[in-house]
């Protein structure tokens, strides 16, 4: 495969002429009832007016596969669902953030694998009284995500569910690097972390218990706020393993360990707590630490680096690695395991 050969994403969007974008939206000016009202191809229609058309895009949304470039022979690929209920609440966070959300799920993997993110395309299984407005608005939030890691998003589909479920699968660019893996880690290398740990969780438990402030924090459980440019950054730097914090800096350093067949120790002081998330773990009677080390969402990258590298200002040594097994913190061991998010075991 050549440099710069198209890659072929499977899409059933559209019936939208990409060149015509310039236009007037679909449907505007009409009411915009609900997607039942709409029709299948009367919702793909407003769905792709809300979407940018990014460089890596050759061909997007109105034919039967979107065209997507790549200056790499290899693509990386992820895919991830959110299901009203269990991922996102309508009440808690409106359809921007939802479209953000869901974008931010899917472009951590490929940022974690050291690639570049450049498309997505997205599943939408709705009710049919959803509010057409409410889908036209999350997709806006899905093509502003993925802006702002250069992508965008070339298609999708759309179909009929009792329950919201959106799926993402988005596609990424190694651009001549190897892809960083979980399996890599070594003795003697240091543990940095790009982004942060514990705000989404703390914005979670806010929601929870019926308040709505501290907004940052209740803002960055509606919204990560990803570093998606140190995924690569950390693969041109020699990056010997990385992975990214969706469901627990522990459990997911779990699978890093189990992966590399090493241990980890990482430095609580390390671990920064800000006057906002101290102030409201004290009010809700809640250990702050607990947010950072075992809350998710938050998509921070993770990294191990061999020992001497010098590391750009965005990565914060948190730790080292070394031999045998497991997740300790400052040499102790971590008491009720490493906790974090499993779908299967935990509930919300």
């Amino acid at each position: 495969m050549s440099a710069d050969q198209p890659v072929a994403a499977r899409t059933s969007t559209g019936r939208v002429d990409p060149s015509a974008r310039g236009g007037k939206r679909p449907g505007t000016g009409d009411a915009a009832g609900t997607v039942g009202e709409a029709g299948e191809f009367g919702l793909i229609d407003r769905i792709t007016a809300r979407l940018g058309l990014g460089p890596t895009c050759l061909l997007g949304p109105g034919d039967d596969a979107a065209v997507v470039s790549t200056s790499d022979n290899r693509v990386v690929v992820s895919t991830d669902v959110l299901v009203e209920g269990r991922h996102f609440r309508r009440d808690w966070s409106g359809p921007l953030d939802v479209g953000h959300r869901a974008a931010a799920d899917n472009m951590a993997d490929i940022a974690a694998m050291g690639a570049a993110p450049t498309a997505l395309v997205m599943g939408l299984g709705t009710p049919p009284d959803l509010p057409v407005e409410w889908a036209e608005e999350m997709a806006e939030g899905m093509a502003e995500e993925a802006a702002l890691a250069g992508a965008c998003v070339v298609g999708g589909d759309v179909v009929r569910s009792p329950t919201l479920t959106i799926a993402v699968t988005a596609l990424g660019d190694l651009r001549g690097v190897s892809p960083v893996t979980r399996a890599g880690a070594q003795p003697g290398d240091q543990v940095a972390m790009a982004g942060r740990l514990g705000w989404a969780a703390a914005g979670y438990t806010v929601l929870s218990r019926g308040f709505r402030s501290p907004r940052a924090l209740v803002d960055a459980h509606r919204r990560p706020q990803v570093p998606y440019r140190c995924g690569p950054e950390a693969a041109r730097q020699g990056a010997t393993a990385m992975i990214d914090v969706s469901d627990g800096l522990l459990a997911d350093l779990d699978h890093l360990v189990e992966s590399s067949g090493v241990s980890i120790d990482l430095h609580r002081d390390a671990f920064e707590l800000p006057e906002q998330m101290r102030d409201a773990a004290r009010a809700l009677g809640v250990d702050p630490y607990d947010w950072v080390l075992r809350g998710g969402d938050d998509h921070a990258l993770v990294a191990t680096f061999p020992p001497g590298s010098v590391l750009t200002d965005d990565w914060r040594p948190i730790g080292t690695v070394g031999k045998g097994r497991g997740i300790t913190i400052d040499r102790r061991p971590v008491e009720d395991g490493p906790g974090g998010w499993d779908h299967f075991r935990t509930s919300r």
